[in-house]
C-alpha cells in the first residue's frame, strides 16, 4: 500500500509539466468578504485572490489523466480511494462506452481521484467558500442571490434529468467567466464534509441524523435559498471514496506571489 501511494506521488511529480503543457483556461476571482447562505455558524468568510479553471474537467481530459497515470484506472485503483462506482460508465480502464459524451463533465470520480487530477497539475480542489464565492454570480451580477430568478434557474436544474451527459459551456458564463458552476453536474470541493457536521468546531454529537431534516437548517443566512441548503446537504452526505454519476469537480490554483 505504501510502496503504491508514493508511486503515485512519483508520477505527479513527473508528468506534471508533460502531461498538462497545454494548461486549460483559468480566470482570476478577485477575492472579497462574504456571507455564506448557510454553514460556519453564518459568520463572515474572507476569500484571497485565485483561479479557478471556466469548466468542469471532461471525460476526455480524465481519460488523457488516467492514460498517463494507471494507477487511477478503473481496475487499478486502490480501493481506500475510490469505491465500486469508481468510473463504472466506463466500458475498462481506457474505453468508454458508445454513447459517451467525451465533452461532458467526468462523472463516478472519487474525492482522491478529483483531488489527485488537480494536483497533477499544480493545483488544487477549491474550497467550500472559494466555490460558493463564485458561484453565487449570474450572468451580469456577482452577488444575484437576492434575485428571485437566480434560484428558480438552480432549482430548475435540479429537477432536470440527466443534465451530467450535456457538453460543457453550453450554460451562459457567469460574471466572473466561469460556467456551469450550475446546469451540469455538482462539484467536489477541497472540505466537502466541513459545513453540516461541524468539523471546525467539533460541536456535533449526532452528526448524520440531521443532514436532510429541517432542523440541519437552523443556522441557514436566508432559509429561503433552499438551493443553497441542497448543495450544503449532499456534501455533507458524502465520503471521500464515493462516486456518483452527477458529480464531477473542477480545479483551482493560488496566486502566486
Amino acid at each position: 500500500m505504501k510502496t503504491k501511494i508514493f508511486s503515485l506521488f512519483l508520477l505527479c511529480l513527473m508528468f506534471q509539466s508533460y502531461l498538462f503543457a497545454q494548461a486549460k483556461d483559468m480566470v482570476l476571482i478577485e477575492g472579497s468578504r462574504y456571507l455564506p447562505l448557510y454553514g460556519r455558524d453564518s459568520t463572515v468568510v474572507e476569500v484571497k485572490d485565485f483561479k479557478m479553471d471556466v469548466y468542469p474537467v471532461t471525460t476526455k481530459e480524465y481519460l488523457k489523466f488516467v492514460k498517463a497515470f494507471p494507477i487511477w484506472q478503473k481496475s487499478n485503483v486502490i480501493k481506500l480511494f475510490a469505491d465500486k462506482s469508481y468510473l463504472s460508465n466506463w466500458k475498462n480502464n481506457l474505453e468508454l462506452k458508445d454513447s459517451t459524451n467525451t465533452e461532458s463533465p467526468i462523472t463516478y470520480i472519487s474525492w482522491f481521484a478529483a483531488k489527485a487530477y488537480c494536483e497533477c497539475q499544480d493545483k488544487r480542489l477549491p474550497t467550500i467558500d472559494e466555490w460558493e464565492y463564485v458561484a453565487m454570480a449570474d450572468e451580469t451580477t456577482k452577488d444575484a442571490r437576492v434575485k428571485k430568478s437566480y434560484n428558480q434557474q438552480i432549482l430548475a436544474w435540479y429537477e432536470a434529468p440527466r443534465s451530467n451527459e450535456n457538453s460543457i459551456g453550453q450554460t451562459p458564463k457567469n460574471a466572473w467567466g466561469v460556467f456551469d458552476l450550475h446546469g451540469l453536474v455538482w462539484e467536489w470541493t477541497l472540505d466537502f464534509n466541513s459545513v453540516l457536521i461541524t468539523g471546525e468546531s467539533r460541536k456535533d454529537v449526532d452528526k448524520d441524523s440531521n443532514l436532510f431534516c429541517g432542523s440541519a437548517a437552523i443556522n441557514a443566512t436566508d432559509l429561503m435559498n433552499y438551493a443553497a441548503f441542497m448543495r450544503y446537504a449532499i456534501r455533507g452526505s458524502l465520503k471521500a471514496k464515493y462516486s456518483m454519476k452527477n458529480l464531477g469537480f473542477r480545479c483551482v490554483q493560488d496566486i502566486k506571489k
